[in-house]
């Protein structure tokens, strides 16, 4: 497979429930995550978001995940102030 067809293919989403209750309580854990499994290329943290149980559909993005340059993202939180960074 070439990276034209590895392009094409769909993304698979892991959807991890957990027994938390708390917006911010859930935001750490994903931020534990991130920092405990920052170096596994397969998952895209940037692109981390959280929803109530049974509503899945309405959605909290956790980071900016704006392009910085040199292919980088910005790892700061989602509508933080100022300019993105590293």
């Amino acid at each position: 497979m070439d990276a034209t067809d590895a392009a094409s293919e769909p993304r698979w989403l892991i959807h991890l429930p957990t027994t938390l209750t708390r917006l911010v309580e859930a935001t750490a854990l994903a931020v534990a995550l991130r920092d405990s499994l920052g170096h596994v290329t397969a998952i895209d943290f940037g692109e981390t978001t959280l929803s109530e149980e049974d509503r899945q559909f309405v959605r909290t993005r956790i980071w900016c995940d704006a392009r910085l340059p040199g292919d980088a993202r910005c790892p700061r939180p989602a509508d933080h102030d100022g300019a993105c960074g590293r």
